[in-house]
């Protein structure tokens, strides 16, 4: 499964799935994937549609401000064509909750809190691909951090980790390339 999680780019609005089917599994990774001492402190918002297409116009344009000219929009393009995108949060509001709760493991829990945003990320990429989507991964952030607040009008305490293009698969991407994991995975017995 964990084979077919790949960075697709070429995406399109044509889902294999409804919709509907895409949110249930989102809001069943959100529910079911760990978060140390339970603190629920993950936070997403799917953007489908046009409010999707006026995300992404939204970020170039705010890539256009923070660079102070033009920016290419070919890769902003190719997340618009894209059927929607899942915002990744976390609440800090929660996590100095429990620093607060917790004083002997208040070092820990933003590492704790990434990552379960991690597991998140991982869980919803790959479960995406067993639903036949595609997706990739972004980091347009802390640029487009205020842009988000605004447009979502979300709590301050939300903290934006990274964006989620999904849609039908227009083209694969090559095959990764074999690699000797003995170099990275070593196994004493």
């Amino acid at each position: 499964m964990m084979k077919n999680r790949r960075s697709i780019y070429k995406l399109n609005k044509i889902l294999p799935v409804f919709p509907d089917k895409i949110i249930d599994f989102v809001r069943d990774s959100v529910r079911y994937v760990p978060d140390a001492f339970d603190m629920k402190s993950q936070r997403v918002i799917i953007l489908m549609d046009a409010v999707h297409e006026k995300f992404w116009n939204a970020v170039y344009d705010e890539l256009v401000r923070h660079n102070g000219g033009p920016v290419s929009r070919d890769r902003i393009d190719s997340f618009v064509a894209a059927a929607g995108t899942i915002l990744y949060f976390y609440d800090v509001a929660v996590v100095e909750e429990m620093r607060r709760r917790y004083p002997l493991y208040a070092e820990s829990f933003h590492d704790w809190v990434m990552q379960s945003n991690g597991m998140l990320q991982f869980a919803i990429w790959t479960g995406l691909r067993v639903l036949g989507v595609g997706a990739n991964l972004q980091h347009y952030n802390p640029v487009i951090d205020k842009m988000v607040q605004n447009m979502f009008d979300l709590s301050e305490s939300w903290t934006l980790v990274a964006q989620m293009p999904f849609g039908g698969i227009g083209k694969m991407p090559v095959p990764k390339t074999d690699e000797d994991i003995n170099i990275r995975v070593k196994v004493e017995k």
